[in-house]
Formats: structure tokens, C-alpha cells, sequence
């Protein structure tokens, strides 16, 4: 047996130093036994992996370990074998685990590579089995059956798989036999088999001997001592008083509440009939609620109890007594629900933002309520707060939907904080609520408003093009772009002109800006269409009127009409001598294209040939005699007349009136004198042309003249056509007269006439019509009482009737003027006068 046994281990050897590799992506794997001495060749690297034996050094090949493995293995870099570093032990290793892998890692330079190497450890038998006691200790009555079978401590074998413990023998006896089976995963295990009743009296003690054998080559064994004891019979077991104690407990029970007491009895007298209580086959949390006093059988809560997380307890509760035998009861706890949790509420689904345009009965939300009480406190009820046009409806178990019950208006009310409170039918009562926030989209449902129906706006003439003129505001109470407002100018003209040429407006501001400048006499007022739009989509609009007035500024002087202030010759008035004090003898008409005060003109006289003599009226403008005219008065007056509006600042205008103090222009000889100091050397020159000129046509137009004369007895004549009508010429189109204002009254209305000679012959007739209308050419007509006036002033100058046949002839060429048209005649006529007049001077 020493032999076989011997040759057993060699072949042993053998067949453990047969290595496997196996390159599997680049990895390598070895099988390999353990306990192997160092130095131990496990593999060739070089020759598994293809590396070149000559180049290990050179790369510096070396084993590392992954984490903090020790280094088992090593590599010969010569020859490229692996070899063991150090002592391998599988059960220190891996313990019970059936596969052992070794993980090493192959590192090489130049390049940089590394191998994965797996070593698999396999067992060795080099583990006997092992008992974990040096005496099991055993205790049988006398009374104990045939057959009666008592279960042994198993023995321990670090080794796996055949090499653990695979039988187990017991030594002779006339007593016991020993029964060997198997567990599920492999595992043996023993039983002491009463093979023949003990009798205390013959003895007392059995001694065995328990040998464990593990399936190894060669096997190995574990020995342990089995003491059997024989005791006294006990023929009585403990007897509880029921089979199950069923209890109902409250879960809100407090701590060290008694929950039941169990008892039990043995027949049996002495230590045999006292009896222990201890739980059997309790879980953790069993022992960590209930507690069992082991004397009195007393079951103690010891922990807090949930009806939500336990409804039932089922306690096994042994009762032993004193030798050892026990029975068996089980306790029932069975927890009552009590109501203490209040609901929960659960929002499974909310669709916020809703619309505001989402019609009745939406579906916008669903709830989801919980109660983990049971029965009547698990039973739920939802209400909503009032005032919110939402309402809950009933769905599946547990759920509602949140439903809408009225329109929404999201510029109304914009968010909703929706309180839903859940109430159980416990008693008392339990209830919780929650707060579910909902807001409400925008729909682009309003048109902007603005602020004012209509707005008005002033601005001064002659702004700067670009200035503001006003601002229209319109607000829409939608959100984002549907409340943004943008600001345009509907189309239209303005006096034929588009609306843009004048103002334009911001988009976003609503600033009206003037365009260019603006000029009140030209317009005094326009109106602007304005539409605000919204960017929604569809957009919504509306429009507002804008009327716009220009006001006036001081921005015209006035305008003389009258004394005219152009052309080179002057306008003499002429002045009776006898005139007294208040007299009218002149008025100066002017106008102001302004209007309001900046048009209310008054009149100054600034500079006077004789400052007391003469006097203007501040606002008609009517130059009158302050007092009466004496002999020792200057016969020409010179008046410089001042004319100011009423602006800030004021404008004005000034003219020279010239008065002339006679009856009769032969009474002034200044005028002749004036006459040949200006140009005495060039009417000379003058004269003779004329002369030449009038007695070449004499004879072309003496027909004429005849025809003329005969249609002037038929008409009214009218004296000197060259006569300028003063006032009514002068006004301008559409003027309004204003009475006191610096405008010629209806009720003096002058005409003056003017020779169209040279200065020296300059007169003329000033008449007042007090006519209340004008006619409609516009021109005054002279009467024939003028006429004769002219005729018999002009027959008194010169007393013959030579000139007066001369006079005659002036005024037919005249007429010839005004039928004809011609030119030349005027001229000859205007010269002939200028002649004879001088001549009588």
C-alpha cells in the first residue's frame, strides 16, 4: 500500500506540472497547480505570445500586477519562461470559489506593449479535513427509540471539488451506526444512528471516534471524538396550552406593551419538568420588534409598528425543558389599522401654459391621490378651492382629471394657484393639500388700445426738420409679440402731397417726427391717420387721429402797401393850407402775414420834418394835423413811419411820406428848381425828340384823334391813365380787415394820381369815396366832378387857350392809349405834358 501510494503522488506530480496556454485577443492563459516551488516554469512567453527571445532584455520585459496583487510570477528574460516568484496558495487565494485566476500583466519598452496573463490555480489536495471541535459532546436518554437519529458536526476542507470532504466512517460499536448524505451543492454530512437502546445502568458514557476522509490522491482524513452521554429518562415533553395564540394589536400600540404570554407544562418532575421559552426560526426583524422573556413565556413589544409596512407577525416559540426536549407554538399578531397617514397627493400629468382660447371641459391635468391606510382611512375625497374655473372629476381609482368650467383669460388672470385638499374618512378625519401652479398662454385676443380717442398736437411754425412733434401711446395687454406694438402712418395727402413728405413716426416709440419745416401761412393745421399693430398672428390693429396745428410765430414784418416803398420816384400828398387841427391828410396802410398778436400792427412816426405838426394814429395808421397849419410852416414835410408788429420779438417796416403844404402846385418853386438841378443838361435832349417825334405823327394820327374825341363824349373819360388805384389794388386777395388793426377802413378809400413826367411836374389828386363796397375789377372809377376839377385847375395856370387846346390834345392822345394800346403815343403824350408844363413854369 506504501508503494502504490507513493506512486500515486508521482503521477500526481506529473500531470500537475502540465501546463496550458491558451491566447485568446491577446491574452494569455496558463494552468498551473499550486504550491509549486519558485522557480517553477509555468510557461514560455516568447514562445506563446511570438516575441523575440534576444529582444526581452532589450525591451525590459517585467511582470506587473493589477491593484494590489503580489507578484506571483516572473519572466526568465533569456529564455522567455515564466517561472513562479513566490509560493502559491489556491485556499488563501480563492477560498471555496471554483475557478482561482491569477491576473498578471507582461510589460514591454520600445515600443510600449503590455500582455494580459491569466494563471488559473488549480487545487491540490494539501488540505485534510478538520473538525471544529476536539470532542463532540452528546446526550441521549435511555428512553431514546431505535433508530433515533442525532446529527453531527461536520468537518472542514479548504480544498474544492474531490478533494474536500467526500465520506465519513465511525469506529465500532455495538451501539450506533452512522448515516452519510449529501446537501445540495456537494456537501456531505452525518447522522449518529441509534442502532440499539442505551441502558445508563450498564453504562454510562459511549466514547467514538468520527473520521472525515476527503477525495484527494492520496486522500485525507480528520478524526474527532464523539462522548456520548446517557441520561436519565425523560419521559415527558413541554405541553403549551395552545397549538396558536392569535392576538390583535393596535399599530400605534406603545413600547413594552404586552402583547401575549404563552406557557407551557412538563409532566416530568425536577429539572426535567422545568421549562425555557425561546423563539424558533424567528427573521431578524421579528427579534427586533418582539422580545420573549425565556422564564415567564411574556412576548414585549420592543418596537414602533406600521400597519403600512407590516400587517401580520407569525412568531414559532419552543419551549424546552430542562433534559432537553421541547415542543412547539406559534404566536399570531395580527396589527390593526389605525389612521395616521393622511393622503398623499400626486400630480401625474399638468399641460401648463393652457391657452387662454381652450374651450369648456379641457382635460389639464391629472391627480393622482394616495392613502396607505386601509379600509374607511384609505377612502379619499378631492375638492378644489372656490373662485377658479377648474373643477375635479372622478376618473379611474385614485385619479381625477382637472378639468377647465369657465373661459380663460390670460389678461384677466394670468397664473392660477390651484389648492387641492384630499380628506380621508378616517375618525378622526386626515387631510392634505397641494398647490398646483398653472399658467395661462398667450392668444393674441386684443387689438391695442390707445390711450387717448383722438390727439391734438401744436408745434411751431419753422421747426427743425426732425423735431418731435407729439407722442401717441397704445397699449395691448396681450404677452410678447402679441402685445408688442409697432407704430405706421396710414396713407393719405396732405394739401396733394403724401403724409410721409410731413411727419413720419417711430415703430416701436410711437414719436411723431416732423419731416421738415412747417410754415403756418402756408397751412395752419392736417390731420395724420396713426395705426398701432401687434406682431401676433394673426395681427390685430387699430388706428387713431392725430390732428396737428401749426402754430404761428413772429416770423413776417410787416408789409406797406401803401405808400408804396418801390420804384425810384416818391409820392407827394398835398396838404391845404387851410387845413386844421385833426385833419386826415395821409394814412399808411400795411399788412402782416402773421396772424394773432403777432398781426396786430401800430404805427410810429420815427423822424419829422416838423416833429408837432402832424401826428399818426398807433393802430388805424391815419397821419392828421395835430394842430392848424400856420404860414411859418415848411411847405414840404418829410414823415419816416415806423410800423411794428406785436411779436416777441417785434418786426417792422418803415416808409417816408411826403407831404406837400399847398393849394397850388405853382406855388412851388422848389419844385422846378429840383427839377434843373437833377437833369437840366438831359431834358433838353429829351424835349427836342419829343418835339420832332410829335410833329412826325401829327399828321399819321390827327384821324384818329378825331374818332376819339367823338367816342369821349359818349363815355366817361378817364383822367391820367397812368393813376394808380391806392387801396383797393394794394389789398391783397382773400385779407381780412380788422378794425384797428393797421387796415384801411371801408370808409376811407383814397386814390391817388401820379403824371408820368419827369419829378419837377410830379402832383396829385387825393378824393375820398365813402362807398361801402368795391367794385368787382377792383378799380375805383374817377367822377366827373374830378375831372372838371383837373380841367378848371389847368385852365386857371395858364389863362389861354392855347394850352388849353394843348391840355385837349394830351388827354386825346390819352384816350388813343387806352383803345389802342400803343406804347409810342403814351410816351409822346407823357413828353408833350412835361414840355408844356415846363414851359409855363
Amino acid at each position: 500500500n506504501s508503494w502504490c501510494r507513493a506512486l500515486s503522488v508521482a503521477l500526481q506530480l506529473c500531470l500537475s506540472v502540465f501546463v496550458m496556454a491558451d491566447t485568446v485577443y491577446g491574452d494569455v492563459s496558463y494552468s498551473f497547480p499550486e504550491e509549486m516551488k519558485r522557480g517553477s516554469v509555468i510557461g514560455n512567453l516568447a514562445k506563446d505570445l511570438g516575441l523575440d527571445v534576444n529582444r526581452l532584455s532589450v525591451r525590459k520585459a517585467r511582470i506587473d500586477t493589477e491593484g494590489s496583487r503580489k507578484k506571483y510570477c516572473d519572466i526568465n528574460v533569456n529564455t522567455g519562461e515564466l517561472t513562479v516568484a513566490e509560493r502559491i496558495d489556491r485556499e488563501g487565494l480563492c477560498g471555496k470559489k471554483t475557478v482561482c485566476v491569477i491576473k498578471q500583466e507582461l510589460v514591454l519598452q520600445n515600443p510600449l506593449e503590455s500582455q494580459r496573463i491569466n494563471i488559473n490555480v488549480q487545487d491540490v489536495n494539501d488540505n485534510a479535513p478538520v473538525f471544529k471541535k476536539d470532542v463532540i459532546k452528546l446526550e441521549i436518554s435511555e428512553s431514546a427509540d431505535k433508530g433515533s437519529r442525532f446529527l453531527l458536526e461536520e468537518a472542514h476542507d479548504a480544498d474544492i471539488g474531490t478533494n474536500s470532504v467526500q465520506s465519513y466512517s465511525i469506529s465500532q460499536n455495538e451501539h450506533f451506526t452512522l448515516s452519510v448524505s449529501s446537501k445540495a451543492g456537494g456537501r456531505v454530512y452525518c447522522e449518529l444512528v441509534l442502532d440499539k437502546e442505551l441502558d445508563r445502568e450498564r453504562e454510562q458514557e459511549v466514547t467514538l471516534i468520527l473520521t472525515a476522509v476527503d477525495g484527494g490522491t492520496p486522500p485525507r482524513s480528520g478524526t474527532v471524538a464523539i462522548q456520548v452521554t446517557v441520561l436519565d429518562a425523560n419521559d415527558n415533553a413541554p405541553v403549551f396550552t395552545q397549538a396558536v395564540y392569535k392576538v390583535s394589536l393596535p399599530e400605534n400600540s406603545p413600547l413594552d406593551t404586552v402583547v401575549a404570554t404563552v406557557s407551557a407544562t412538563d409532566a416530568d418532575y425536577g429539572v426535567n419538568g422545568e421549562v425555557s421559552y425561546e423563539f424558533s426560526h424567528v427573521s431578524d426583524n421579528d427579534l427586533a420588534t418582539f422580545s420573549l422573556d425565556p422564564n415567564s413565556g411574556q412576548i414585549v413589544l420592543i418596537a414602533s409598528l406600521d400597519y403600512e409596512g407590516e400587517t401580520i407577525f407569525e412568531l414559532q416559540i419552543q419551549a424546552t425543558d430542562g433534559l432537553g426536549l421541547v415542543s412547539f407554538a406559534t404566536v399570531v399578531i395580527d396589527i390593526s389599522d389605525i389612521n395616521d397617514n393622511a393622503p398623499v397627493i400626486l400630480i401625474d400629468t399638468l399641460y401648463s401654459p393652457v391657452p387662454e382660447n381652450v374651450p369648456l371641459s379641457t382635460e389639464v391635468g391629472i391627480i393622482n391621490v394616495q392613502d396607505r391606510d386601509a379600509d374607511n382611512n384609505g377612502q379619499v375625497h378631492c375638492s378644489l378651492q372656490q373662485n377658479v374655473p377648474f373643477k375635479l372629476v372622478p376618473s379611474i381609482k385614485n385619479y381625477y382629471s382637472l378639468v377647465t368650467t369657465g373661459e380663460l383669460d390670460r389678461e384677466l388672470v394670468s397664473d392660477y394657484d390651484i389648492t387641492i385638499t384630499a380628506t380621508d374618512e378616517g375618525s378622526p378625519p386626515l387631510s392634505s393639500s397641494k398647490t398646483v401652479h398653472l399658467s395661462v398662454a398667450d392668444v393674441n385676443d386684443n387689438p391695442p388700445v390707445f390711450e387717448e380717442q383722438v390727439y391734438s398736437a401744436h408745434v411751431k411754425e419753422n421747426n427743425k426738420p426732425g423735431s418731435s412733434v407729439c407722442t401717441v401711446a397704445a397699449t395691448d395687454p396681450d404677452w410678447r409679440q402679441n402685445g408688442t406694438v409697432v407704430y405706421s402712418l396710414l396713407p393719405s395727402d396732405v394739401r396733394g402731397a403724401p403724409v410721409s413728405s410731413f411727419v413720419s413716426i417711430h415703430g416701436d416709440t410711437g414719436v411723431i417726427h416732423a419731416v421738415r419745416s412747417f410754415d403756418y401761412e402756408q397751412f395752419k393745421s392736417f390731420k395724420v391717420l396713426v395705426l398701432a399693430r401687434d406682431n401676433g398672428s394673426p395681427p390685430l390693429s387699430s388706428n387713431v387721429t392725430v390732428s396737428i396745428f401749426i402754430s404761428d410765430e413772429n416770423d413776417n414784418s410787416p408789409q406797406i402797401l401803401y405808400p408804396s416803398p418801390e420804384g425810384n420816384s416818391f409820392m407827394t400828398e398835398m396838404v391845404p393850407k387851410a387845413a386844421q387841427s385833426g385833419s386826415l391828410v395821409s394814412k399808411v396802410i400795411a399788412v402782416d402775414s402773421d396772424s394773432g398778436q403777432n398781426a396786430w400792427l401800430s404805427y410810429h412816426i420815427v423822424k419829422a420834418t416838423d416833429p408837432g405838426l402832424f401826428t399818426i394814429g398807433e393802430h388805424s395808421g391815419e397821419i392828421r394835423t395835430q394842430r392848424d397849419i400856420s404860414e411859418s410852416d415848411s411847405t414840404k414835410q418829410n414823415l419816416i413811419v415806423s410800423v411794428k408788429d406785436n411779436g416777441q420779438p417785434s418786426l417792422s417796416a418803415t416808409c417816408a411820406v411826403y407831404l406837400l403844404i399847398s393849394d397850388n402846385l405853382a406855388e412851388v418853386p422848389e419844385l422846378k428848381d429840383m427839377s434843373y438841378d437833377e437833369s437840366s443838361s438831359k431834358l433838353t435832349f429829351y424835349l427836342i425828340i419829343a418835339l420832332v417825334s410829335v410833329s412826325t405823327f401829327f399828321l399819321t394820327f390827327i384821324i384818329i384823334i378825331l374818332a376819339v374825341r367823338f367816342c369821349h363824349r359818349r363815355k366817361p373819360r378817364l383822367l391820367f391813365d397812368g393813376a394808380v388805384a391806392i387801396p383797393s389794388a394794394y389789398l391783397p386777395p382773400n385779407y381780412a380787415e380788422v378794425e384797428g388793426a393797421g387796415t384801411l377802413r371801408s370808409t376811407y378809400n383814397y386814390d391817388a394820381y401820379l403824371t408820368t413826367g419827369s419829378r419837377t411836374s410830379d402832383f396829385k389828386f387825393v378824393t375820398s369815396y365813402n362807398e361801402g363796397t368795391l367794385p368787382s375789377d377792383l378799380t375805383l372809377k374817377k367822377t366827373h366832378t374830378s375831372i372838371d376839377d383837373l380841367e378848371g385847375f389847368t385852365s386857371a395856370t395858364n389863362g389861354s387857350q392855347v394850352w388849353h387846346f394843348v391840355l385837349n390834345f394830351f388827354s386825346c392822345v390819352s384816350d388813343v392809349y387806352i383803345l389802342s394800346g400803343s406804347a409810342i403815343l403814351t410816351f409822346l403824350g407823357s413828353v408833350a405834358v412835361y414840355f408844356l408844363t415846363l414851359q409855363h413854369s
